[in-house]
């Protein structure tokens, strides 16, 4: 709220000086609750501007939650609306067997079996191989992230449990996060009033910026607890099969130009797509610190399975956006730790260790 000048002047004829210090006091105070809130939070109220003039510009809807978790700066549209996730649901199922891995549940290297029931179609290359064929559960993984297999993903899904991998996702503080079923595959129990709308999958900006998150500081522990030494292993696995995936059209589109496959590249994500939905979910490694981006758009008019799909380029738009704002300076793949964020361990950990 602001006064017009008139009534201050009036307030000086009429009153003291020190009663028009505490006017002016007064007033500052009521117009600077939404500024302070916004720096508390570390809101970028001018780019937030700029997402949403992107966003504007879409034939369609877009929901966005950006967080540099260096500087605690974020960004966000429509943060906590609830989306279909279509592949992105995906990081749901790697948070899970990061956890029933830490628990001594599961390996990476611990081998399970193509079966013909699981084979679907869609993405990747599993559905059109002959079974039985054995393979690790982490090369499991990987094809369920850098090919999207779909194949693979059912596989993961048996492998781990769906009721275990909702209970982790409840665990981990995400309540509007829900994997409802195996990919192109029936669903055998009876299925929440809003899985016809939302498919494979549902969540929101917010909670899956989340879930990256949890890998970019390899915090696995559900209940808060510091990590451990062995957490750093398996997060860096987790996020080399993400920094591996293949699909660079969407959140990566404008910000890496050029090939990274000999120098490995700065940007760990993963896609997902239907004719009406574009989604992206990435950790990019800034000069100015690791940068979370989660993007999702739907109802979008353009369904077209081409690179130059409009949903596609305007989450490239977002994310140079954000990257342009943020740091200006560009990426650098070798700032981040790829191959395991936690730090050296403490010597409580090493104490630990013994």
């Amino acid at each position: 709220m602001r006064y017009p000048v008139r009534m201050l002047l009036f307030s000086r004829r009429n009153f003291s000086a020190s009663l028009v210090l505490g006017l002016v006091i007064a007033i500052s105070a009521v117009s600077a609750p939404s500024q302070n809130a916004q720096a508390a939070s570390g809101e970028d109220a001018e780019l937030n501007q700029q997402i949403r003039s992107i966003a504007a510009a879409h034939r369609g809807h877009v929901a966005l939650y950006a967080h540099n978790l260096r500087t605690g700066q974020t960004a966000a549209l429509l943060p906590d609306e609830a989306v279909q996730t279509a592949s992105v649901i995906k990081m749901g199922i790697l948070l899970d067997a990061a956890e029933q891995i830490r628990d001594g549940r599961a390996t990476f290297d611990e081998r399970i079996v193509l079966t013909k029931p699981n084979q679907v179609e869609g993405s990747g290359v599993l559905g059109g191989l002959t079974p039985p064929i054995a393979l690790t559960f982490g090369d499991v993984l990987r094809l369920m992230v850098i090919l999207s297999d779909n194949t693979a993903t059912n596989m993961a899904i048996d492998h781990l449990g769906l009721a275990h991998i909702n209970g982790t996702l409840r665990a981990a503080g995400l309540q509007q996060t829900v994997l409802y079923k195996k990919v192109y595959v029936r669903a055998t129990d009876p299925m929440p009033l809003d899985q016809p709308k939302f498919g494979l999958g549902k969540t929101t900006a917010r909670e899956m910026a989340s879930i990256m998150e949890r890998f970019a500081t390899c915090h696995l522990a559900l209940d808060n607890a510091a990590p451990l030494p062995a957490d750093g292993k398996i997060c860096g696995v987790i996020l080399g099969m993400l920094r591996n995936q293949q699909d660079r059209d969407s959140l990566p589109r404008y910000l890496e130009t050029l090939d990274t496959s000999e120098n490995g590249s700065a940007i760990g994500n993963k896609t997902g797509a239907l004719n009406q939905v574009r989604n992206d979910v990435a950790l990019i490694s800034s000069k100015a610190g690791p940068i979370v981006i989660a993007a999702f758009t739907w109802g979008n008019a353009d369904q077209r399975w081409t690179g130059d799909n409009e949903a596609e380029q305007t989450l490239g738009k977002l994310a140079k956006a954000i990257i342009d704002c943020w740091s200006p300076q560009g990426l650098d793949a070798g700032a981040f730790l790829w191959e395991n964020p936690l730090p050296e361990a403490t010597p409580a950990h090493k104490t630990a260790a013994r």
